[in-house]
């Protein structure tokens, strides 16, 4: 196996540039990348869905983290992250709808062992597959 995965959903859709409302605001639509844990109901049949991974901010209480970039992403979370592309408008209200906000591009100390590894997914693949 080469190197990390990636998603080819950029590769088939048209991503208009964003434009700004105001100064410093990001467009509805602009397209984030956003960490997310896989999930599946335990039913007969496995159910997937996703839930975005939330991050407790020393200030802000927990947020959401959204990247402009898949590289920003990885810089600070690593190759191993799971993570979707959805649109930074209904990112916001949909977590702001649970008191989070969203945090976009932030700087992340990370530390020296991402929260994923390789070894993570694969054992999460052999537990659903």
């Amino acid at each position: 196996m080469g190197g990390p995965q990636r998603s080819r959903l950029l590769d088939y859709i048209g991503v208009p540039a964003p434009t700004h409302a105001e100064p410093a605001v990001p467009a509805y639509h602009t397209p984030v990348f956003v960490p997310a844990h896989p999930r599946y109901v335990v039913t007969p049949i496995h159910v997937p869905y996703v839930t975005y991974e939330l991050f407790e901010h020393p200030t802000d209480g927990t947020v959401a983290l959204a990247f402009t970039t898949l590289g920003g992403l990885v810089a600070a979370l690593g190759e191993a992250q799971p993570w979707v592309v959805t649109s930074l408008g209904p990112l916001a209200e949909g977590v702001r709808e649970r008191g989070v906000r969203v945090v976009l591009d932030p700087r992340v100390d990370r530390p020296d062992r991402p929260s994923w590894q390789w070894a993570d997914l694969a054992a999460y693949a052999r537990e659903v597959g």
